[in-house]
Order: structure tokens, then sequence, then C-alpha cells
């Protein structure tokens, strides 16, 4: 199989009918005991978009794509294992198949520094239904990306090369500045219309994401960006609950929680002071990419279960956000299990998301927040398409010119 590396051009993105299977955004749960996909329906479009020319990609077919030809992006992040296959619809793509499991691959790295076998049991037994859904899928190109839990791995490397082994699935550890990139290159297109700098975030498992970006033209610029190694897992392990954790505990929990990731952003905060001070004439504005805006949104609209269709691209009010944040962070783990759209498996990582997304609040005080079920696997789909697509037009190019 060929490396290819698509060139680089973004343009905006807009969404299509809904269709194939479903498929889950970066939900903040720990797996069931059979590790069962979070079902959840998924299907956007995009037009031409970036891809970093340092990009590994791998070519799984020789042909040139064709419009029936499929695309894939798996992410391997430190929670959960996803998947989603596309083919070009005119400048636009339809999602034909998605996947998505919780896998937990950084359960204990903030402990032990290792991923555990268990771990990474759990993520080779989704990826190996991910490489089936390639095989099967008639796939042209596609790119898998591996994030914050194996970049912190001391094992990191050697588990990389058993996925290569075990599953065929090439997988690449990229960047802090590379996830965010792909994460405002998948959801950028759903922030408010306004202007002045915006900031679009991602809560993962492992790391949380903030850029700062101008907008504008059809692609945004990123002025300035921050990365923290604190996501709803690594933040939940590293200040445990106590088994008989009460009232009082649980709220010097969250502020050490708070606190935290404060301190972790402080030198960003610093830098966006001028932002913050200057005049905008339609005030701050916010889009969060992530399974912790997603459920607090679910929770706002009074979802009996999640609808993806109601929650991408939902704007909410931010004291709204604020209110269902400091409710989830005083009730016990029994009391979250009941509520819709958290239940049992959500129930444990979500107030570590709300200390994150409060903590953003406090950095960037929006007084709306944009709410995105899309990331970094859409991010991927564009530049794969745009790479395609500029390739064949290169291609076309020169056969006229050896017509002459």
């Amino acid at each position: 199989m060929a490396d290819l590396e698509p060139p680089a051009s973004q343009v905006d993105d807009r969404k299509v009918p809904e269709s194939g299977a479903g498929q889950g955004t970066d939900r903040a749960h720990p797996p069931s005991a059979q590790g069962a996909p979070d079902n959840r329906a998924q299907a956007q479009g995009a037009e031409d978009e970036a891809a970093d020319p340092a990009s590994p990609v791998r070519a799984v077919g020789q042909a040139p794509a064709t419009p029936r030809q499929a695309y894939a992006a798996i992410d391997l992040g430190t929670n959960n294992c996803r998947l989603l296959i596309a083919r070009p619809s005119g400048e636009h793509f339809v999602v034909i198949d998605a996947f998505s499991r919780v896998v937990r691959l950084g359960e204990g790295l903030a402990q032990t520094g290792r991923l555990s076998d268990a771990a990474m049991d759990r993520a080779l037994g989704a990826l190996r239904v991910c490489a089936d859904k390639l095989r099967r899928r008639n796939v042209h190109l596609a790119r898998s990306v591996a994030t914050e839990a194996c970049r912190r791995a001391s094992n990191g490397e050697a588990f990389i090369e058993r996925v290569r082994e075990e599953t065929g699935i090439v997988l690449d550890v990229i960047s802090a500045q590379e996830e965010a990139r792909l994460a405002v290159l998948g959801c950028h297109v759903l922030l408010e219309q306004g202007e002045g700098p915006a900031m679009i975030f991602d809560i993962g498992g492992g790391s949380t994401e903030l850029v700062l970006i101008e907008t504008g033209d059809a692609v945004p610029r990123i002025m300035d960006w921050q990365s923290v190694p604190w996501g709803v897992v690594s933040l939940t392990e590293s200040f445990p609950a106590a088994a008989d954790e009460t009232d009082t505990d649980r709220l010097h929990r969250y502020r050490r929680m708070r606190a935290a990731v404060s301190g972790a952003f402080r030198d960003f905060s610093a830098r966006l002071e001028p932002f913050r001070d200057a005049p905008m004439a339609t005030g701050p504005r916010l889009l969060g990419t992530s399974g912790t805006v997603t459920t607090l949104a679910s929770l706002h609209l009074g979802l009996p279960q999640y609808d993806r269709r109601a929650v991408d691209g939902l704007i909410v009010e931010a004291t709204a956000m604020r209110d269902i944040a400091k409710q989830l962070s005083t009730l016990s783990p029994a009391e979250r299990q009941e509520l819709p759209c958290i239940g049992r498996d959500r129930a444990e990582l979500v107030v570590a998301g709300c200390a994150i997304l409060e903590t953003i609040l406090d950095l960037w005080p929006a007084a709306r927040l944009g709410v995105a079920d899309r990331g970094i696997r859409e991010g991927i789909l564009r530049s794969l398409m745009a790479g395609a697509r500029l390739s064949e037009q290169n291609r076309a190019l020169a056969r006229r010119m050896k017509a002459l």
C-alpha cells in the first residue's frame, strides 16, 4: 500500500441528509462488560478541506478515486475507538458506515504510565471490527490516528506495532497540535456568525485542546492554541472519588479538579487577555466538540435518549450549561446514573468533563455555547477527499498537456 500526502486547502462544511450506520461521539463513559458499541446516528457533509502535507495516509486501493469509492477515518482516543466511512457526494460526503466502542485505552495510565493489557485487548477488539468494515466497504483511502493515551504511554509504540501486526491498521500517533487542527477542521462550520476571534475546544479522554481562531473567510485561521493533559479519564483517575464520599467531599473534589485544569491553562489564559478585552460586536463565540457538551446539551433539552439531530449545531446559553454542570457535580454516582443520556456507563466520568467545561467558560466568557457532534474523524475525511479531488485534477491537467 502506498502512502499519499494530500495538499493543504480548506473551505466550508455543510450537513447532508442522514445516512449509514450508527456511531458515537467522544462520549464520557467507561465500557460495559461486553464493550458494546455506542450506537448514535451520524451523517454530515463536507467541502474541500485541509490535509497536513506531513500526514500519513493509507491508500487501500490502487485505482484512481471514483464517486462510489469510500474513504475512512479511525480515531483511537483515550476513551473511545471510532470509525467513519463515507463516500463523496459532490463537494460533500455521505456517511455509509460507522462504528464506536468505548475501550478505555487510557485506563490506569495516570498511575502507571503504561497501557494495561486489558485496555490494549479492548482496543484491539474494536480495531478488528474497524478493519473488517474497511475491507467490506471498498475503502479507497483511510487515515487512522491515535491521540493522548498513545502519546503518553511508555509502551505506546509497542502497542502501535501490535495493532499493525494483528489488524493491518497503521495508526498515526498525532501531536496535540494536529489533534486540535483536525477538530477545528471537522466542526468550525457550526460556529455562530459574528466578528472577532472565536474559541473551539475538544474535551477528550486524556487531553483537552483549546483553539483560538479568526473567522471571516471560508477557512478559519488558527491564531493560538493550547493542549493540556486533562481529559475526562485522566482527570477522574487523578482525583478519584472515595467509596464513602459525602456531599462536602464531592464539592471539595470538584473544586480540586477545576483548580488543576485552571492551572494548566494559566499561560494560555494570559495570552488570551488582549482578545478578551477587545471590543466584540457579537461577544465571544465558543464551540465545543466532546461527549461532555453533547451530554449536557441533551440534559438541557430534556431528551429521553440521545438524538444527534437535536444536539449537533445547538446553541445553548452558557449559564444553562454551568447550572447543569454544577448540579451534576453535587449528585452521587447512583443519582447521575438515573439521568437520561448519562446512565451507568457515563456517570463516572461526566463530572470531570463538567469541571473542564466550567474552567473553559471562565477562560473564554461567552454568553452562548455551540455544541458539535463532529470533530477529528470529519476533519480527516474532508482532508482525504480534498486531496483525492486535487490529485484527480492534476491527472486531468497532465492528460490535457500530453494531448497538446
